[in-house]
């Protein structure tokens, strides 16, 4: 058996668990998957946390990602880093930089087992600070710059694509050399405040193909977080990954007040799994119904019956869900065009229940386009995918 069937069954533990400390966050960006902005006053406890992560522990889990909302902003964020890495669990952490100081990068570059990922929408401030917010850009860039001069290496600048910075790729794949980092581009999803500005933000099926030819001749060194296995219909060449969907499979996110979810892209009802609080992460992850549903056989619905199939596998379950398309569908960004047509007889598209935006950037606002593709109005959302290798970011003794 392939190692890929393997994956479809499930695994012992997952090889990519996303973990939100926090739904506070510094910044309110358009297409925050989870709405952050506020802290939930129910999020963990510290020894809650600690306990999860000793459970992690006996499960083997190699590295969690965390992320939020704005994990650096918890107040024992670094102590859970220390008390993660001293346990044998690696550390891969989201942020949008606002607290790397150059006293906390040579910290950074000191410990063992620890990753961080910048996030940076824009290669230039003017269209990252209109999806991220007044001042992104610079935070983002001094961060980059304090970790550079403390010599951590081959830290992640993660972008999330958009309409706007498709024609920036080779811009971004500058900027990551020249601070030592490694690009990793993923893909927006209409989750969370991204519903709101999917129509706005979403890549033009030409800016689709450009990304597919960019990524075939570039791929070695980006990483995707197998965002993009839909575009696989697109020509011969596979991107690299596992180009299935892990959902409850490989990967689930735990959220800050111990809700465990089976995709980091799907904070709602229909995917929570249970609660960490329940007899602990590795009964949900092990006895979960949802979960063990999603372990069986899939149906791909008609889309079995297109040629691209074994290709893209049907695309992304949380597209399709927050689009309003069945979850045997076509994803909304088929590059057959078969999303758009599905599209063209969906009424109103389902909506997490979870948000804890800011009160004064509460979604439902469109974002005007006014710069070529031009930027849009807003600011955050720190990334949580898994790098293409589980393993990938993790150098011992770095």
């Amino acid at each position: 058996m392939k190692l890929v069937e393997h994956f479809k069954e499930g695994l012992n533990s997952p090889i990519c668990l996303t973990w939100e400390l926090t739904y506070a966050c510094n910044l309110s960006c358009v297409h925050c998957l989870s709405s952050s902005g506020r802290r939930d006053p129910r999020e963990l406890s510290t020894e809650e946390c600690k306990a999860v992560i000793d459970e992690l522990q006996r499960m083997q889990v190699f590295y969690v990602n965390i992320g939020g909302g704005e994990p650096t902003v918890r107040p024992d964020f670094w102590e859970l880093v220390e008390y993660a890495v001293s346990h044998q669990v690696g550390v891969k952490f989201s942020t949008n930089g606002v607290k790397l100081t150059p006293e906390r990068a040579r910290w950074l570059a000191e410990t063992d087992y620890v990753d961080v990922q910048i996030s940076l929408d824009g290669a230039t401030a003017e269209v990252n600070d209109h999806v991220r917010g007044p001042g992104s850009y610079d935070t983002a860039i001094r961060a980059m710059t304090n970790l550079r001069d403390a010599g951590f290496k081959d830290f992640k600048l993660s972008v999330v694509m958009t309409r706007q910075n498709v024609g920036q790729l080779d811009q971004f794949a500058e900027i990551a050399d020249t601070y030592g980092a490694q690009l990793r581009i993923t893909r927006l999803r209409p989750s969370g405040r991204g519903a709101d500005v999917w129509d706005e933000l979403h890549p033009t099926a030409d800016q689709q193909l450009t990304l597919y030819d960019w990524l075939v001749a570039n791929g070695e060194k980006v990483l995707t977080g197998d965002s993009f296995f839909h575009l696989n219909a697109l020509g011969s060449d596979p991107l690299p990954g596992l180009n299935l969907c892990g959902a409850g499979r490989v990967v689930c996110l735990i959220d800050p007040v111990g809700d465990v979810y089976a995709c980091p892209f799907a904070i709602h009802q229909e995917f929570l799994a249970g609660n960490v609080r329940d007899g602990g992460f590795g009964k949900v992850w092990t006895e979960s119904e949802l979960f063990n549903d999603l372990r069986g056989p899939q149906t791909g619905g008609a889309c079995t019956s297109c040629s691209a199939y074994d290709a893209c596998q049907g695309g992304c379950m949380a597209a399709k869900f927050f689009t309003g398309l069945p979850l045997d569908g076509p994803d909304p960004e088929c590059v057959k065009g078969h999303g758009e047509l599905a599209l063209a007889s969906v009424g109103s598209a389902p909506r997490s229940d979870v948000d804890h935006s800011h009160r004064k950037t509460r979604a439902s606002r469109k974002v005007p386009v006014s710069i070529g593709f031009g930027p849009p109005e807003g600011t955050d959302r720190p990334d949580r995918a898994c790098d293409t290798s589980p393993l990938a970011g993790f150098t011992p003794g770095r």
